[in-house]
């Protein structure tokens, strides 16, 4: 009998990519972004996601950051890999051919600009569970995608589809994930795509985060979700409360504008964006700059 298992619990870690001045990769960068979130509690990564501006990223670009990635992890931690969008049949292929060495599951975000009906939303989720070679982890996200999985179609897909073992909530509503978690079939969890409630998920049962802020401050992050989830609540709390006041200067211009901003000003990438995306405002990188410079890791 087939036996679900999730392998990203804990603290994770949505990548970002970090360019250079002429707008390429900047390996380098990449490289020490990933030394650092590993040396300091990362449970797991995720790949070519939102965070890392996957949208702008060629198919050639694409790859070399997989086997990068890949790569410098070196199997010390699992690798979960972003493969979605709004073309259900095309997802599917690339499922089908597509190598995905050295990764252990696949993250695909709700189709996004169609705007399908639930129904629509299990079919396109129950395609790409037979089309995939890993486990899969959905990932609802409303605020960018136009439509929202709700509790009953996800548990839906989570009861038919054996080999989807998690779903990103990143609703921003607690009151949609404890009704998720409250219903969950064995095997299959729920991990947080808001980091600024990832605190009350955790309390409430979520096994997890893909985080931002942890690119900045896995330290910190990684603290308040290892307190949480191993029962110490004050602690958690704790951490919680002090990373307040980044969270909202994570997302008030965008994501990944606000982390590139935080990054920049720790010395670690360059503040470069690709288009559309663009750096912040002077004000919110005043702001973003000021918290980093007085916060106690």
């Amino acid at each position: 009998m087939f036996m679900r298992h999730n392998p990203f619990k804990g603290f994770g870690i949505a990548l970002a990519t970090p360019f250079r001045e002429d707008s390429s990769i900047d390996f380098d960068a990449l490289k020490l972004l990933i030394a650092d979130v590993l040396k300091n509690g990362a449970d797991f990564l995720c790949v070519l996601g939102t965070t890392a501006e996957t949208p702008t990223l060629s198919e050639r670009e694409k790859g070399e950051i997989m086997r990068f990635v890949v790569e410098q992890v070196d199997g010390r931690v699992p690798l979960l890999l972003g493969v979605g969008g709004n073309n259900t049949a095309a997802v599917c292929n690339a499922l089908k051919s597509g190598d995905f060495s050295g990764f252990q599951g696949i993250l695909s975000v709700c189709p996004f600009y169609n705007k399908p009906s639930q129904e629509g939303l299990y079919q396109h989720f129950k395609a790409i569970s037979e089309a995939s070679p890993l486990p899969v982890v959905l990932y609802n996200v409303p605020g960018r995608t136009g439509c929202n999985l709700l509790p009953q179609t996800t548990l839906r897909i989570a009861n038919d589809c054996a080999n989807v073992v998690a779903i990103k909530e990143a609703s921003g509503f607690i009151s949609q994930a404890s009704e998720i978690l409250s219903a969950l079939p064995e095997g299959f969890e729920v991990i947080s795509g808001d980091d600024g409630i990832t605190f009350e998920m955790l309390a409430s049962g979520a096994a997890g985060v893909i985080s931002v802020i942890g690119n900045a401050f896995p330290k910190a992050f990684g603290e308040m979700t290892h307190s949480t989830l191993g029962g110490n609540i004050a602690a958690g709390r704790e951490w919680h409360r002090k990373l307040r006041r980044l969270y909202p200067l994570m997302g008030v211009e965008g994501n990944p504008a606000g982390v590139k901003c935080l990054l920049s000003a720790q010395g670690k990438i360059q503040n470069i964006l690709r288009l559309p995306l663009v750096p912040v405002s002077e004000k919110t990188e005043r702001l973003i700059s000021e918290f980093n410079s007085s916060f106690q890791n």
